[in-house]
Protein backbone atom coordinates (compact mmCIF):
# COMPACT_ATOMS: atom_id res chain seq x y z
CA UNK A 1 0.00 0.00 0.00
CA UNK A 2 1.43 3.68 -0.97
CA UNK A 3 1.53 5.78 2.25
CA UNK A 4 0.49 8.88 2.45
CA UNK A 5 2.51 11.54 1.47
CA UNK A 6 1.76 13.91 4.19
CA UNK A 7 -1.10 13.97 6.97
CA UNK A 8 -1.92 17.57 8.89
CA UNK A 9 -2.60 17.58 12.63
CA UNK A 10 -6.70 18.40 11.61
CA UNK A 11 -6.40 15.58 9.42
CA UNK A 12 -5.03 12.59 11.67
CA UNK A 13 -7.90 14.63 14.42
CA UNK A 14 -10.56 13.86 11.62
CA UNK A 15 -9.47 9.84 10.91
CA UNK A 16 -9.24 9.42 14.23
CA UNK A 17 -12.63 10.36 14.50
CA UNK A 18 -14.10 8.47 11.67
CA UNK A 19 -12.29 5.32 13.59
CA UNK A 20 -13.51 5.93 16.81
CA UNK A 21 -17.36 6.65 15.88
CA UNK A 22 -17.17 5.27 11.98
CA UNK A 23 -20.99 4.28 12.05
CA UNK A 24 -22.00 8.25 12.32
CA UNK A 25 -19.25 9.31 9.69
CA UNK A 26 -19.72 10.47 6.01
CA UNK A 27 -17.01 9.57 3.50
CA UNK A 28 -16.94 11.33 0.09
CA UNK A 29 -15.27 10.57 -3.04
CA UNK A 30 -14.69 11.85 -6.92
CA UNK A 31 -14.56 9.27 -9.36
CA UNK A 32 -12.55 10.45 -12.38
CA UNK A 33 -9.13 10.71 -10.78
CA UNK A 34 -9.54 9.60 -7.60
CA UNK A 35 -11.06 6.16 -7.76
CA UNK A 36 -10.74 5.84 -11.30
CA UNK A 37 -7.51 6.54 -13.09
CA UNK A 38 -7.45 9.05 -15.78
CA UNK A 39 -7.34 8.03 -19.19
CA UNK A 40 -7.19 9.66 -22.53
CA UNK A 41 -10.97 8.25 -23.79
CA UNK A 42 -13.83 9.00 -20.82
CA UNK A 43 -15.43 6.15 -22.04
CA UNK A 44 -12.36 3.76 -21.35
CA UNK A 45 -12.22 4.59 -17.58
CA UNK A 46 -12.94 2.15 -14.95
CA UNK A 47 -12.70 1.75 -11.13
CA UNK A 48 -9.06 0.69 -9.64
CA UNK A 49 -10.03 -2.75 -9.51
CA UNK A 50 -9.81 -2.94 -6.13
CA UNK A 51 -12.09 0.33 -5.38
CA UNK A 52 -15.26 -1.23 -5.37
CA UNK A 53 -14.89 -4.09 -2.93
CA UNK A 54 -13.23 -2.08 -0.60
CA UNK A 55 -16.44 0.50 -0.59
CA UNK A 56 -17.91 -2.73 -0.48
CA UNK A 57 -16.38 -3.82 2.90
CA UNK A 58 -16.42 0.26 4.44
CA UNK A 59 -20.31 0.53 3.67
CA UNK A 60 -21.91 -1.40 6.34
CA UNK A 61 -19.20 0.25 9.18
CA UNK A 62 -19.38 3.79 8.29
CA UNK A 63 -22.23 6.32 8.22
CA UNK A 64 -22.86 6.79 4.85
CA UNK A 65 -20.70 6.66 1.41
CA UNK A 66 -21.51 8.51 -1.03
CA UNK A 67 -19.68 9.35 -4.52
CA UNK A 68 -19.17 13.14 -6.62
CA UNK A 69 -19.44 13.16 -9.67
CA UNK A 70 -19.26 15.16 -12.85
CA UNK A 71 -20.32 12.01 -14.70
CA UNK A 72 -23.89 10.76 -15.60
CA UNK A 73 -25.02 8.75 -12.07
CA UNK A 74 -25.90 5.49 -13.90
CA UNK A 75 -22.15 5.82 -15.62
CA UNK A 76 -20.14 6.11 -12.52
CA UNK A 77 -21.94 3.18 -11.18
CA UNK A 78 -21.14 0.66 -13.99
CA UNK A 79 -17.64 1.64 -14.79
CA UNK A 80 -16.98 1.44 -11.31
CA UNK A 81 -18.85 -2.12 -10.57
CA UNK A 82 -20.82 -0.18 -8.04
CA UNK A 83 -24.06 -1.94 -8.52
CA UNK A 84 -24.34 -4.15 -6.01
CA UNK A 85 -23.17 -1.70 -2.92
CA UNK A 86 -25.55 -1.85 -0.65
CA UNK A 87 -25.37 1.47 1.26
CA UNK A 88 -23.53 3.34 -1.75
CA UNK A 89 -25.15 6.70 -2.79
CA UNK A 90 -23.78 7.73 -6.78
CA UNK A 91 -24.58 11.64 -6.66
CA UNK A 92 -23.98 12.44 -10.58
CA UNK A 93 -23.49 15.78 -12.55
CA UNK A 94 -22.48 18.05 -9.56
CA UNK A 95 -25.47 16.73 -7.64
CA UNK A 96 -28.58 16.67 -10.22
CA UNK A 97 -28.53 12.84 -9.97
CA UNK A 98 -29.12 10.22 -7.58
CA UNK A 99 -27.91 6.78 -7.70
CA UNK A 100 -29.05 4.51 -4.39
CA UNK A 101 -30.51 0.63 -4.46
CA UNK A 102 -30.27 0.69 -8.19
CA UNK A 103 -32.76 3.24 -8.36
CA UNK A 104 -32.29 6.62 -10.57
CA UNK A 105 -33.16 10.10 -9.97
CA UNK A 106 -32.28 11.99 -13.02
CA UNK A 107 -34.09 15.51 -14.01
CA UNK A 108 -34.65 17.26 -17.13
CA UNK A 109 -31.48 19.21 -18.91
CA UNK A 110 -32.04 22.51 -18.68
CA UNK A 111 -32.67 23.95 -22.05
CA UNK A 112 -29.19 25.68 -22.55
CA UNK A 113 -27.75 22.42 -23.29
CA UNK A 114 -29.43 21.87 -26.35
CA UNK A 115 -28.75 24.92 -27.92
CA UNK A 116 -24.77 24.39 -26.72
CA UNK A 117 -25.01 20.84 -28.00
CA UNK A 118 -25.69 22.31 -31.63
CA UNK A 119 -23.65 25.13 -31.34
CA UNK A 120 -20.49 23.49 -30.04
CA UNK A 121 -18.98 22.27 -32.89
CA UNK A 122 -19.25 25.67 -35.37
CA UNK A 123 -17.21 26.71 -32.00
CA UNK A 124 -14.95 24.35 -31.86
CA UNK A 125 -13.97 24.98 -35.63
CA UNK A 126 -14.16 28.73 -35.46
CA UNK A 127 -11.72 28.66 -32.69
CA UNK A 128 -9.31 26.43 -34.42
CA UNK A 129 -9.57 23.80 -32.03
CA UNK A 130 -7.20 20.95 -32.75
CA UNK A 131 -8.95 17.93 -34.50
CA UNK A 132 -7.91 16.23 -31.46
CA UNK A 133 -10.19 17.78 -29.35
CA UNK A 134 -13.27 15.93 -28.45
CA UNK A 135 -16.42 16.29 -26.84
CA UNK A 136 -18.29 14.67 -24.27
CA UNK A 137 -22.23 14.11 -24.35
CA UNK A 138 -22.79 13.80 -20.76
CA UNK A 139 -26.61 15.00 -21.35
CA UNK A 140 -26.73 17.34 -18.69
CA UNK A 141 -23.58 18.94 -19.45
CA UNK A 142 -21.01 19.04 -22.21
CA UNK A 143 -17.83 18.47 -21.63
CA UNK A 144 -14.65 19.42 -24.00
CA UNK A 145 -11.63 17.73 -24.23
CA UNK A 146 -8.08 18.33 -24.97
CA UNK A 147 -5.78 15.89 -23.44
CA UNK A 148 -5.41 14.00 -26.96
CA UNK A 149 -4.21 17.42 -28.72
CA UNK A 150 -0.22 17.27 -29.47
CA UNK A 151 -0.21 20.47 -26.33
CA UNK A 152 -3.43 19.99 -24.55
CA UNK A 153 -2.21 22.58 -22.13
CA UNK A 154 -2.20 25.31 -25.23
CA UNK A 155 -5.48 23.73 -26.88
CA UNK A 156 -7.33 24.50 -23.58
CA UNK A 157 -6.36 27.71 -23.35
CA UNK A 158 -7.15 29.05 -26.44
CA UNK A 159 -10.62 27.67 -25.94
CA UNK A 160 -11.21 28.71 -22.82
CA UNK A 161 -13.25 32.26 -23.42
CA UNK A 162 -14.66 31.04 -26.56
CA UNK A 163 -16.15 28.54 -24.04
CA UNK A 164 -17.36 30.70 -21.22
CA UNK A 165 -18.81 32.85 -24.41
CA UNK A 166 -21.02 30.11 -25.31
CA UNK A 167 -21.89 29.34 -21.57
CA UNK A 168 -22.80 32.96 -21.03
CA UNK A 169 -25.07 32.70 -24.33
CA UNK A 170 -26.84 29.83 -23.25
CA UNK A 171 -27.35 30.31 -19.48
CA UNK A 172 -24.74 27.61 -18.43
CA UNK A 173 -21.38 27.87 -16.47
CA UNK A 174 -18.31 26.82 -17.49
CA UNK A 175 -16.59 24.30 -14.55
CA UNK A 176 -12.50 23.66 -15.75
CA UNK A 177 -10.87 20.31 -15.15
CA UNK A 178 -7.45 18.21 -16.07
CA UNK A 179 -7.48 18.92 -19.55
CA UNK A 180 -10.99 20.00 -19.92
CA UNK A 181 -13.78 23.01 -20.16
CA UNK A 182 -17.34 21.49 -18.49
CA UNK A 183 -19.96 23.27 -20.06
CA UNK A 184 -23.14 22.66 -17.20
CA UNK A 185 -26.25 24.09 -15.49
CA UNK A 186 -25.23 26.97 -12.90
CA UNK A 187 -26.37 26.69 -9.54
CA UNK A 188 -24.94 23.51 -7.91
CA UNK A 189 -21.21 22.15 -7.22
CA UNK A 190 -19.76 19.19 -5.27
CA UNK A 191 -20.05 21.45 -2.12
CA UNK A 192 -23.48 21.88 -2.20
CA UNK A 193 -23.78 18.65 -3.81
CA UNK A 194 -22.31 16.75 -0.02
CA UNK A 195 -23.61 19.72 2.18
CA UNK A 196 -27.32 18.33 0.86
CA UNK A 197 -26.35 14.94 1.30
CA UNK A 198 -25.08 15.08 4.52
CA UNK A 199 -28.45 17.87 5.61
CA UNK A 200 -30.34 15.04 4.26
CA UNK A 201 -29.29 12.42 6.40
CA UNK A 202 -30.79 14.25 9.61
CA UNK A 203 -28.29 13.65 11.95
CA UNK A 204 -24.84 15.65 12.55
CA UNK A 205 -22.12 13.54 11.94
CA UNK A 206 -18.99 12.44 13.74
CA UNK A 207 -16.74 13.32 10.94
CA UNK A 208 -16.58 13.69 7.11
CA UNK A 209 -14.32 12.68 4.70
CA UNK A 210 -13.75 14.21 1.28
CA UNK A 211 -11.17 12.95 -1.36
CA UNK A 212 -10.66 14.57 -4.78
CA UNK A 213 -7.80 15.09 -7.35
CA UNK A 214 -9.60 18.05 -10.00
CA UNK A 215 -10.75 21.53 -9.57
CA UNK A 216 -13.90 20.78 -9.53
CA UNK A 217 -13.17 19.30 -6.05
CA UNK A 218 -12.35 22.31 -4.20
CA UNK A 219 -16.02 22.95 -3.76
CA UNK A 220 -16.84 20.21 -1.35
CA UNK A 221 -12.99 20.97 0.15
CA UNK A 222 -14.98 24.47 1.21
CA UNK A 223 -17.74 21.72 2.12
CA UNK A 224 -15.65 19.89 4.85
CA UNK A 225 -13.99 23.08 5.83
CA UNK A 226 -17.07 24.78 6.58
CA UNK A 227 -18.33 21.50 8.94
CA UNK A 228 -15.15 22.16 10.44
CA UNK A 229 -15.92 25.47 11.80
CA UNK A 230 -19.32 24.17 13.05
CA UNK A 231 -17.03 21.62 15.31
CA UNK A 232 -17.44 17.84 12.67
CA UNK A 233 -13.86 16.91 12.16
CA UNK A 234 -13.30 16.92 8.80
CA UNK A 235 -10.23 15.34 6.60
CA UNK A 236 -9.61 16.67 3.17
CA UNK A 237 -7.53 13.62 0.71
CA UNK A 238 -5.98 14.67 -2.71
CA UNK A 239 -5.50 11.92 -5.16
CA UNK A 240 -2.30 13.35 -6.25
CA UNK A 241 -0.86 13.90 -9.48
CA UNK A 242 1.14 16.67 -11.79
CA UNK A 243 -1.65 17.98 -13.87
CA UNK A 244 -3.31 19.55 -10.68
CA UNK A 245 -1.63 20.91 -7.70
CA UNK A 246 -4.38 22.77 -6.53
CA UNK A 247 -5.67 20.50 -3.97
CA UNK A 248 -2.82 19.12 -2.57
CA UNK A 249 -2.05 22.70 -1.15
CA UNK A 250 -4.96 22.36 0.67
CA UNK A 251 -5.27 18.59 1.81
CA UNK A 252 -4.43 16.90 4.84
CA UNK A 253 -3.91 14.02 3.32
CA UNK A 254 -2.35 13.31 -0.20
CA UNK A 255 -1.76 10.30 -1.57
CA UNK A 256 -0.86 8.77 -4.89
CA UNK A 257 -3.30 8.66 -7.13
CA UNK A 258 -6.41 6.26 -7.48
CA UNK A 259 -4.06 3.39 -5.82
CA UNK A 260 -3.30 5.67 -2.55
CA UNK A 261 -6.86 6.49 -2.41
CA UNK A 262 -7.47 2.29 -1.81
CA UNK A 263 -4.87 2.29 0.17
CA UNK A 264 -6.07 4.75 2.51
CA UNK A 265 -9.41 3.18 2.52
CA UNK A 266 -8.05 0.15 3.55
CA UNK A 267 -6.24 1.63 6.19
CA UNK A 268 -9.55 2.90 7.63
CA UNK A 269 -11.05 -0.39 7.16
CA UNK A 270 -8.09 -2.26 9.59
CA UNK A 271 -8.74 0.69 12.01
CA UNK A 272 -12.96 0.00 12.34
CA UNK A 273 -13.06 -3.90 12.08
Amino acid sequence: MNSPRSVTAAGADGLDAIRTHPAEAVLGFDFDGTLAPIVDDPASARAHPDAAPALARLAPRVGALVIVTGRPAAVAVEYGGFEGIDGLVVLGQYGLERWESGALTVPEPPPGVAEARAKLPDVLKAAGAPPETFIEDKGQALAVHTRRCAEPEVALERLRSILAALAERTGLTVEPGRLVLELRSPGMDKGMALRSFIAGRGSRPSAVLFAGDDLGDLAAFDAVESLRAEGVPGVLVCSGSAEVTALAERADVVVDGPEGVVGLLGTLLGASS
